[in-house]
C-alpha cells in the first residue's frame, strides 16, 4: 500500500487532483504510429498526483532525463488515483482492459493478472541489455513474478513487516523508546499507557477496511506461527487458536482498555493521517510507513523508531514480507517491451537514479536510509552500490531502524489470492473493532467458509 507506494499504501482519495486520466492511454493506432515515425510510446501508471509536488517534479525530471538518453522513446505518465492504491479498483481496471502499457501491481496480484489474459510473457526480454542490474535483482523477487518458468512482471520493491512506534509518545507514557515491546501482551500494557494520555491519542491503531485488515491479520497470525492456508494452498487454515488469539488481542485493546480510538474501518491513509498528527502510539508496517508518514502526511521522521514484530509470548515466529512490480499489457510489440524495460531499469532498479537517488532525495524532506527497499541480492554488485549511497546520504538517523534491523524475524510471503482473502478478512477485523459482542468464533469460522468457496471456485 511508495513512490508510487506499495499500494497498501494508499493516500487518501488520490483521485483529487490527477493531473491525466485513463484517456491519455495510449491506443494500438497510436503506437504504431509512433513507431512508424521513429520513436516507441509506451503508458505508464502510477505517476505521483498533483499533491505530491516534489515526487511528480521528480518523476517528470526523470522521464525527461530519459527521453534525453533514449531520443527514440517516448514515455506517457498516467496517474489513475485508486488503482496505485486500492486493490479492488484494480481489479475493475484489470477487468475492464484498461490497464496501461506497462501497469503497476502487487506481488500478490499476479494470479489475479495471469487470470484477466492482460499480462504479457518478458523472459525472453528482461537481460543485462534491458536492465543493466538484472543479475543483481533478487532471485526470489523475479521468481514471485514468474508462474510455468516465465516472468510476467519486474520486481521494484520488496518489504517486510515490524512495529512502528512513536517515540515522542513513548517518553511522555513513562515507556523506554529504546525497549518497545517485544511480545504482544507487552504491546496491550504499553497501548493502556499510551492512550492515557488523551486528547484522541490511540495507543495501538490497526486497519479493518478496504483489503487492509486481512493484510494485517495475516501479519499478525505469521506473528502466532500460523498460515492462512494449508500448505497445498487448498484450504483456508486461520480458524484455529492462533487466528483466534490475533482478534482477542485486538478485541481486548479495542474494548477492554479502550486503547485504540473510537474511530476504526482506517484504511492506510487514514492511520498514517493519524500517526502523522501525533495521534497513533502504535501501529504494524514497513519501514517506509515512516517514509509515507514524512513525505507524503506531513509527519516527522524523527518521531518515529522501528522495532521487529512482536510474538505471542516471545519472538514473532514469522513477519510478512511483500512488495510490488511492474506488469506488462499483451499485446505490446517487442520493441515497446524493450523501451518499457528500459524505463524501468531507469527509474526503479538503477543506483543513484529514479527512486535511487539518493542525492537528489537527501534535501527534500525524503527520508534517505531506510532499510528498504531490498531488491538486489546481498553480495552483488547492485546491492553494495545501493548501500553505499544510502549511506553516504543518509539524512535520518538510522538508529530508528536499529533495533528492527538487529532483530530479524523470518520473511513469509502472502498466500496465494492474498487480496481476494484480505477482503473476506477484512470483515474478521472490522468485526471485533466495531462490535463489543462480536462472537469470535464465528467470525472465523464465516471468513473460512468464504475463503474456502473462493479457493473451490478457482481449482
Amino acid at each position: 500500500m511508495s513512490v508510487p507506494q506499495y499500494r497498501k499504501a494508499a493516500a487518501l482519495a488520490l483521485a483529487a487532483g490527477l493531473g491525466l486520466t485513463l484517456a491519455a492511454c495510449s491506443t494500438k493506432s497510436d503506437d504504431a504510429a509512433s513507431e512508424a515515425g521513429g520513436k516507441v510510446t509506451i503508458t505508464v501508471d502510477c505517476q505521483p498526483v498533483g499533491s505530491q509536488k516534489e515526487l511528480l517534479k521528480n518523476w517528470n525530471d526523470d522521464v525527461a532525463e530519459f527521453q534525453r538518453q533514449n531520443p527514440d522513446i517516448v514515455v506517457k505518465s498516467v496517474s489513475v488515483g485508486e488503482q496505485c492504491n486500492n486493490p479492488p479498483d484494480f481489479t475493475a481496471r484489470l477487468a475492464g482492459g484498461t490497464v496501461t502499457d506497462l501497469f503497476y501491481g502487487y506481488m500478490t496480484d499476479l494470479q489475479q493478472v495471469l487470470d484477466s489474459g492482460q499480462a504479457m510473457d518478458v523472459t525472453e526480454y528482461a537481460n543485462k541489455d534491458t536492465i543493466p542490474t538484472w543479475d543483481s535483482v533478487d532471485p526470489a523477487l523475479k521468481e514471485v513474478f514468474s508462474d510455468g518458468g516465465k516472468l510476467y512482471a519486474v520486481p521494484t520493491k520488496n518489504y517486510s513487516m515490524g512495529l512502528v512506534y512513536n517515540k515522542v509518545l513513548f517518553q511522555q507514557a513513562g515507556l523506554d523508546p529504546n525497549a518497545p515491546p517485544k511480545t504482544w501482551p507487552e504491546v496491550r500494557a504499553a497501548a493502556k499507557k499510551i492512550s492515557a494520555l488523551g486528547n484522541g491519542i490511540a495507543g495501538y491503531s490497526e486497519y479493518s477496511a478496504g483489503n487492509t485488515g486481512g493484510w494485517h491479520f495475516t501479519s499478525l497470525l505469521y506473528s502466532q506461527g500460523g498460515q492462512v492456508l494449508t500448505a497445498d494452498g487448498k484450504k483456508a487454515d486461520f480458524n484455529n487458536a492462533m487466528g483466534r488469539q490475533v482478534l482477542q488481542n485486538l478485541k481486548d485493546m479495542r474494548y477492554g482498555d479502550n486503547s485504540m480510538g473510537s474511530r476504526q474501518l482506517l484504511q492506510w491513509g487514514d492511520l498514517l493521517t493519524n500517526a502523522a498528527a501525533g495521534k497513533v502510539g502504535m501501529f504494524v508496517g514497513a519501514p517506509d510507513a515512516t517514509q509515507a508518514i514524512v513525505s507524503q502526511f506531513q509527519g516527522k521522521f524523527q518521531d518515529w523508531a522501528m522495532a521487529p514484530l512482536p510474538g505471542q509470548d516471545g519472538p514473532a515466529k514469522a513477519t510478512l514480507g511483500g512488495g510490488e512490480g511492474y506488469y506488462f499489457k499483451k499485446g505490446l510489440s517487442p520493441e515497446q517491451v524493450k523501451a518499457g524495460l528500459k524505463w524501468i531499469a531507469y527509474q526503479k532498479l538503477t543506483p543513484g537514479k529514479g527512486q535511487f537517488d539518493y542525492v537528489r532525495a537527501k534535501p527534500q524532506n525524503y527520508p534517505v536510509g531506510l532499510p528498504q527497499p531490498l531488491l538486489f541480492a546481498n553480495g552483488s554488485d547492485a546491492q553494495k552500490q545501493e548501500l553505499d549511497l544510502r549511506k553516504a546520504n543518509a539524512n535520518v538517523d538510522t538508529a530508528n531502524f536499529a533495533i528492527f534491523e538487529a532483530g530479524p524475524v523470518p520473511i513469509k510471503g502472502e498466500p496465494r489470492n492474498a487480496q481476494a482473502i484480505y477482503a473476506v478478512l477484512d470483515a474478521a477485523m472490522s468485526g471485533v473493532l466495531t462490535n463489543p459482542n462480536a462472537d469470535i468464533d464465528a467470525l472465523l469460522k464465516t471468513a473460512e467458509e468464504k475463503v474456502n468457496k473462493l479457493l473451490a471456485a478457482e481449482s
